[in-house]
């Protein structure tokens, strides 16, 4: 019995390329049309938009706030039980400072919760406070 060995098909790249750029092509034009379709936003994406962007602002005053708090308390000579205060002070006053009297946000009353106000950001603040602390205090007390 013998065997046939079957001659493998050559394949031409450039071919196969050139119909794969045409069907792009052809693909093309109605990516164009759904993404014009797409500028225009719901009253949903927009409200998500606004919102968004509250939290982003939110989040960066905490980080500021964060990192100046840290460095001002222990500047001011606190620790322990009086710089963890401090932390709290910041922490949870500041934001609704921010939020109602700099910013002005307006919030819808029947969406309004505080957590909107107190999440964005804790995590960040809480990092650069204790890092900045941590470092003025190893800078003051090591001279």
């Amino acid at each position: 019995m013998g065997t046939k060995k079957r001659a493998k098909k050559k394949v031409d790249i450039r071919k196969k390329r050139l119909k794969l750029i045409k069907r792009r092509e052809k693909q093309q034009p109605n990516q164009d049309e759904s993404s014009e379709k797409k500028k225009f936003k719901t009253e949903k994406e927009e409200k998500l938009e606004k919102r968004l962007e509250k939290e982003t602002k939110m989040y960066w005053v905490r980080a500021i706030t964060g990192a100046l708090s840290g460095i001002i308390g222990i500047s001011i000579g606190l620790t322990s039980w009086g710089l963890f205060f401090w932390m709290l002070a910041f922490w949870f006053g500041l934001p609704f400072i921010v939020s109602f009297a700099i910013f002005r946000f307006e919030y819808d009353q029947e969406e309004w919760n505080w957590k909107n106000i107190i999440m964005p950001g804790i995590g960040i603040f809480f990092f650069l406070f204790m890092l900045f602390a941590i470092l003025i205090y190893t800078l003051q007390v090591i001279p």
